[in-house]
């Protein structure tokens, strides 16, 4: 065998095994399919012989019975203790006697009705004086001097076979024996089997069926009926195929095999409709064997092939090893970096003390920043209570002072908050409006506001947006937002500032202004990171805010509008459902 440059063995052994592989797999599947073929027309064609041996056997047996049955009447009109009872209306021991004539003919009841009508005698005695005048088989029967056959359809649904005749006296029809035949007792027979049977009349219509709703139907009619409820499930098909269950075998494209033959009795017809089951087991089994045949042959091939990729499992073996030592490698260095993690972890819990310090005097210039703006608020109402008290109104004088009043609460909840800084938690949050939280901010914004003119345009719903929060913290955090709005646009020729809150999952606040935008986003929350000019800000609004919104379950986040200018939006949880939206605008 020749080998190529790399010394593994010529590559035509390889498409050799292939294709032989592939023709085996072939020859399996034109095996299977031909043995298909001709064990399905061997099998079905047994079934049909069976099949048609089993009508035949039942057309037999109701044949005969219907002839049994037949004698009975012809027999009972000439008993004389039948006629004589009738003659004397004595029918003290005629039930009796009727009821020693059903058991040795075994008919399902025998009825002896005198001239009108009446029952008069029966094998059931409850029936007693019930009047059958208007029945088929009473009138048939004094019309004729033969033994009558009458179906009859049953308020139960079922149809009564019965055969009667009349019994006369001087030639004149002094009453009627009507025998009623047992023919429901090969429904019960038949319905232990799994092909379904039907018996029809001269005209189509369903007499006797394993099936209890087909009966009284053309079997057209009976066959395409579908009824979950029913015994048997059907399986309709574009002609009138059936079967008992739902079926999981066809042949020809037919669910179940359909065989009928004529009963030599008044044009009445029987049906049966038998399943593939048995032919798809027997089918199924030979193809079963002939699958694992070809199975082995294939497991024994690839079982030669598996020999030949014994050497190049050592191979692998050996680099499992090398692997093996390496993973070992591998874990040590994991183990190193864990220590040295742990390590990092000691160092960082230092450096978090360490820098509390530098935090504190941190949080003592933010709360400073946030003094400010009441400060300024504060001197603005003073001037203008000064100004009014000048002018005598006192009473708008103390509407200032009260206003002064609520900054000095302000400025000291705001105070208030340093310990809030170094620990979280401290404040107990409450339901707060955030539309509320909003119209206060403005109205503390009303200085700055009068002192330009700016738009303002406001979009908030019509009810309230309710979020757990406090209070003085969330207007807090809305007035840093206005002012940055304000800062930004001091250079625009016709300032706008945008309010819009909406109420969904969350409750979400932006304020949109038309500035210059932001530069660095990335660093926007950093503490003391600023773009204004010294002496007006320290940078430390934003990350307040932020702070702030963190800690009430909530972010803030900043982007630049694609009209222009900066968003800065705050998303909180909302409480209860969202409101309807009702868009207003303001100028001021």
């Amino acid at each position: 065998m020749t080998t190529s440059p790399e010394g593994d063995p010529t590559p035509g052994l390889s498409w050799r095994v292939k294709l032989a592989i592939a023709a085996l797999v072939l020859i399996a599947i034109g095996v299977i399919f031909a043995t298909n073929q001709w064990m399905t027309a061997r099998s079905t064609e047994a079934t049909r012989t069976r099949a048609e041996l089993r009508l035949a056997l039942y057309s037999g047996n109701l044949l005969a019975e219907l002839q049994r049955n037949q004698v009975v009447p012809l027999l009972l009109a000439r008993d004389p203790e039948l006629i004589k009872a009738l003659q004397s209306h004595d029918f003290t021991y005629t039930s009796q006697r009727l009821i020693s004539f059903k058991d040795e003919i075994a008919a399902a009841s025998i009825v002896l009705l005198d001239g009108g009508g009446r029952i008069v005698a029966a094998t059931n005695r409850h029936r007693l004086g019930v009047s059958m005048a208007k029945e088929p088989f009473f009138i048939s029967a004094l019309r004729s001097k033969d033994t009558v056959f009458t179906v009859a359809r049953r308020d139960e649904g079922d149809f009564g076979f019965t055969y009667s005749r009349a019994l006369s006296a001087e030639n004149k029809p002094i009453g009627v024996v009507v025998v009623e035949v047992d023919l429901r007792k090969f429904e019960r027979a038949w319905a232990g089997l799994q092909d379904a049977v039907a018996i029809t009349d001269s005209e189509g219509v369903v007499l006797l069926a394993t099936e209890p709703r087909w009966r009284a139907l053309p079997l057209d009619e009976a066959i395409a009926m579908k009824s979950g409820n029913s015994t048997f499930e059907r399986a309709v098909m574009a002609t009138t195929d059936w079967t008992q269950t739902q079926p999981d075998a066809y042949v020809r494209g037919e669910a179940v095999m359909k065989t009928e033959a004529r009963i030599p009795f008044q044009g009445w017809r029987l049906v049966t409709y038998t399943t593939y089951t048995s032919i798809r087991d027997q089918v199924n089994g030979v193809l079963a064997l002939e699958i694992m045949g070809f199975a082995i042959l294939l497991a024994l091939t690839f079982y030669l092939l598996s020999r030949r990729a014994l050497s190049q499992s050592v191979l692998f073996q050996r680099e499992s090893a090398e692997l093996r030592l390496l993973n070992a490698r591998l874990q040590r260095e994991i183990a190193e970096r864990e220590k040295m993690r742990k390590n990092l972890e000691v160092a960082e819990q230092t450096l978090a003390q360490s820098s509390k310090l530098a935090a504190l005097g941190e949080m003592s210039a933010a709360v400073s920043h946030e003094l400010n703006q009441p400060l300024a608020a504060m001197k603005t109402y003073l001037a203008g209570a000064r100004l009014l008290l000048q002018r005598r109104r006192a009473e708008e004088a103390l509407s200032s002072f009260q206003r002064i009043d609520d900054l000095i609460d302000r400025m000291g909840a705001i105070t208030r908050q340093l310990k809030s800084y170094a620990r979280k938690g401290g404040e107990a949050f409450e339901p707060v409006d955030v539309k509320q939280a909003v119209s206060s901010a403005l109205s503390m914004m009303e200085p700055q506001l009068k002192a330009r003119v700016v738009k303002i345009t406001r979009t908030l719903p019509r009810g309230p947006v309710m979020v757990l929060a406090d209070r003085i913290r969330l207007e807090q955090v809305i007035i840093n937002l206005l002012r940055n709005a304000l800062d930004a646009t001091r250079d625009r020729s016709e300032p706008e500032i945008e309010i819009l809150l909406t109420a969904g999952e969350t409750a979400t606040l932006a304020v949109r202004d038309n500035g210059p935008g932001i530069s660095d986003l990335e660093n926007l929350f950093e503490p003391f990171y600023t773009t204004k000019k010294p002496g007006e800000g320290v940078g430390l609004g934003l990350a307040i805010s932020s702070g702030i919104i963190n800690d009430l379950g909530g972010r803030l986040t900043a982007r630049n509008s694609e009209s222009g200018g900066a968003v800065f939006e705050v998303q909180l949880p909302i409480l209860g459902q969202p409101a309807l939206t009702e868009t207003t605008e303001a100028a001021e």
